[in-house]
């Protein structure tokens, strides 16, 4: 699914009405009647039900004037409270504003702080709030109409946001000031960036995508005769995306078919990270999964594996990889479709180099992680002369080495700093955390809204790092291999809480929920 900006969403709102002549009350009708059914869904009964709209004086504010209206003719008792002058309210928000007035409906003004005490009145009695106050053109701080954002929120009452909750910004996702949080937000035709990001989850509650009938040229990216339609190229990662994406099987293959995955991974001390990226590029589907570990560690490793080939490999005095391991490395890459590379191979010279080398003669495309990224911080100009494709998913500490910038400057523009180094280096990073983002070299974005704060725990990265590479070696492209394994990757964590709550979750426990998840997408998907 698209996201788009507030000023993208502008465009496309301007090109329904100029080019393909839909008048701007019709969308707004559409708008205000999709938020009017979700709204009496959640009430028991409409009829006996008291609802607050607050309203503002733009698009927002008429989209609440309609809201109004549909749940009266239903048989809701109304009201109506407007942050503004009768006559600061303009256009198609004043037509439908004056058609509430003339069902002899009042209109409540709230421009005064005296004005408060009968919004505190009325949330006592209230059975259900709408939020039409600010749209998602709003930035900064909301000041004037603090008081009753605090007063909604405090009030208990479920809360129905307006295509964004107010004081939510739509591009960032940020609040600088006092916010509505929503139990529910309805926003139009495309939802805005702001909304998936992970700050924006305690106000925009569940959030709802709906048609208001802008023609799917202009939503789609691909116009009809009229107008150029949307050209970005950022996706919120669905069901319905890797469903698309997910390798088919028809029933007439082999293993041979299903592609062959080499991890490289693990040092004294750090087998199972080895073992947890081998473990999760076979469950997800790879034909064949061989993993290489130094020699010291390979014997813990082959007795916890049972479906993974395993082989050893020189190694240091300190129990990691030598650089005179590279020869096999490459020459077992070369049988392979996919290289894993990084979990738990630790730092010093060798690893620096030896991780350089490979980079260097690698002919297939390879997933890096963890160590292999750390040993490049400083040396990001080798990706350029890689060959093959390669995925990085480094969290932001990762991130913040390679890129010589802080966590903090990573963390506040995830969404830029992942596009930017993507395109600059020519590859396909997942920088992990809350709200996972994947972009790719082409400047096409996903991000993703599966996963929970439990998943924060040691071995989660390896997981991703061998699914990954279990469906590139499966024919996916890099791309969409690495959106797919991040949604799946954090759909198995949802279950895993679901399953031992978050404190405790451990990869491991992930791990187990792979099977499920992958059934459920299968189930969904009848030709694979």
């Amino acid at each position: 699914m698209r996201l788009v900006t507030a000023q993208e969403m502008s465009a496309m709102d301007q090109m329904a009405i100029k080019e393909y002549g839909i008048p701007g009350v019709v969308l707004m009708e559409n708008a205000g009647l999709k938020v009017a059914e979700l709204v009496a869904t959640l009430l028991d009964d409409l009829t006996s039900s008291n609802v607050i709209v607050f309203a503002g004086k733009g698009n927002n504010g008429g989209d609440g004037f309609v809201i109004a209206r549909h749940l009266y003719n239903r048989g809701a008792q109304v009201q109506v409270f407007l942050a503004t002058e009768l006559d600061k309210v303009k256009g198609d928000a004043l037509t439908n504003l004056n058609i509430w007035r003339k069902m002899g409906q009042k209109v409540y003004q709230i421009n005064k702080n005296k004005d408060l005490n009968l919004v505190r009145l009325a949330l006592i009695k209230a059975d259900l709030v709408v939020d039409a106050l600010y749209g998602t053109g709003f930035k900064g701080v909301i000041r004037e109409m603090a008081p009753v954002i605090e007063a909604v929120n405090a009030s208990g009452r479920p809360v129905v946001a307006v295509d964004i909750p107010s004081g939510l910004e739509a591009d960032t996702g940020r609040a600088e000031g006092p916010c509505i949080k929503a139990d529910h937000t309805v926003t139009f035709a495309l939802p805005k960036v702001g909304l998936v990001l992970p700050n924006a989850r305690p106000y925009v509650g569940k959030l709802h995508v709906v048609d208001i009938s802008i023609p799917t040229g202009i939503t789609s990216g691909n116009p009809g005769k009229k107008g150029e339609g949307n050209s970005n190229n950022r996706y919120l990662i669905t069901d319905q995306l890797v469903r698309n994406w997910w390798p088919r099987r028809t029933g007439n293959e082999h293993k041979g078919n299903f592609g062959r995955v080499l991890v490289i991974a693990g040092s004294r001390g750090m087998s199972g990270a080895a073992v947890l990226a081998a473990t999760a590029a076979a469950r997800s589907g790879a034909g064949l999964v061989t993993l290489g570990v130094p020699a010291g560690i390979h014997d813990i490793a082959e007795n916890k594996l049972t479906e993974v080939m395993t082989f050893p490999l020189p190694q240091t005095d300190r129990g990691t990889l030598s650089i005179s391991a590279l020869e096999e490395i490459l020459d077992r890459a070369s049988n392979s479709d996919v290289l894993a590379l990084g979990p738990g191979l630790g730092t010093g010279p060798d690893i620096a180099e030896l991780v350089k080398e490979v980079l260097l003669h690698l002919e297939k495309p390879c997933v890096l992680d963890a160590d292999a990224l750390n040993a490049l911080a400083g040396k990001t100009e080798l990706f350029k002369a890689v060959r093959p494709d390669l995925v990085l998913t480094p969290h932001p500490g990762e991130m913040a080495r390679l890129t010589g910038r802080t966590i903090e400057q990573i963390q506040n523009d995830r969404l830029g700093v992942t596009a930017e180094k993507a395109v600059q280096w020519g590859v396909v990073i997942a920088l992990k955390g809350a709200g996972t983002v994947v972009a790719g070299p082409d400047r096409t974005l996903y991000i993703n809204n599966t996963g929970n704060p439990g998943m924060a725990a040691g071995g989660s990265g390896d997981i991703l790092t061998g699914m990954v590479a279990g469906f590139i070696a499966q024919g996916l492209e890099a791309l969409p291999a690495t959106a797919a394994s991040v949604y799946l990757h954090g759909l198995a964590g949802d279950a895993a809480a679901r399953q031992k709550g978050m404190a405790s979750l451990l990869a491991g426990d992930m791990l187990e929920q792979l099977p499920v998840v992958f059934k459920e997408m299968e189930q969904k998907n009848p030709t694979c």
